[in-house]
């Protein structure tokens, strides 16, 4: 009898989680096919995966924190404090900690030997983060949720990814070069890209009434992204 009643709400979850899951290793298996010269290992996908998720872990604290901190300084109630919230706390605390986790497990990796495999990593460590993140607002929101972000949120999660990714191989292609300099500078744009267009995303999505606006923000930043994978992903060439 009790895993009679047991039993649906597991199912329920389950579909739950279901939801959540797909979109993100959709889009996982479109960027990895991409990857025409030498396709990564499923073990450094699977680290890469991790680190996605323990990403997620470190900024929600960051975002805690620094949350915590911008209420101190900035009353919630100024037009500014949005700004801040969605372009610094939020945006550059996701985004630094993808890329925290991204450098770490694959900046010294002997399989990093191809320019586009900074997309392919910086994708992964993306969309992990984005299935946690999802499952979380799944469990607690529902199915229609899980629906919505299908199509908003993890894509654009992805397409952080990308930019991140193709700064990020640019950064490893010239470090093997032999330019720490231009280096540096590849590094910085691979958290700096991508948080802005965080921030200009949540912002938009949560201050702007007209629909319109936020559609055609997605439109333009998927466009972008696909281009830049086919781009990077035909130019592909071993470092």
């Amino acid at each position: 009898m009790f895993y009679f009643f047991l039993s649906s709400l597991l199912n329920y979850n389950f579909l739950l989680i279901a939801a959540a899951v797909i979109p993100a290793i959709f889009l996982m298996v479109k960027v990895y096919q991409s990857d025409r010269l030498e396709p990564e290992s499923s073990a450094v996908l699977w680290t890469l995966v991790r680190s996605g998720i323990f990403s997620c872990l470190i900024a929600l604290v960051s975002e805690k924190v620094f949350s915590s901190v911008l209420t101190l300084i900035v009353p919630q109630n100024h037009p500014l404090y949005l700004v801040l919230l969605f372009f610094v706390v939020v945006a550059f605390s996701e985004e630094g900690a993808k890329y925290f986790m991204l450098r770490r497990s694959s900046w010294n990796s002997a399989e990093f030997n191809c320019q586009y495999d900074g997309v392919v990593y910086a994708v992964f460590v993306s969309l992990g983060f984005a299935l946690w993140e999802n499952i979380s607002y799944v469990l607690h929101y529902g199915f229609s949720t899980a629906l919505v972000r299908a199509v908003t949120a993890i894509p654009g999660h992805t397409c952080f990814g990308v930019f991140m990714g193709v700064f990020y191989g640019l950064a490893r292609r010239v470090e093997n070069a032999g330019d720490s300099e231009k280096a540096l500078l590849f590094r910085v744009l691979a958290v700096v890209v991508p948080a802005l267009l965080h921030g200009a995303y949540d912002y938009i999505a949560t201050t702007n009434t007209n629909t319109w606006y936020f559609v055609l923000f997605i439109a333009v930043l998927f466009g972008a992204s696909y281009w830049l994978v086919v781009k990077t992903s035909r130019e592909d060439r071993y470092i």
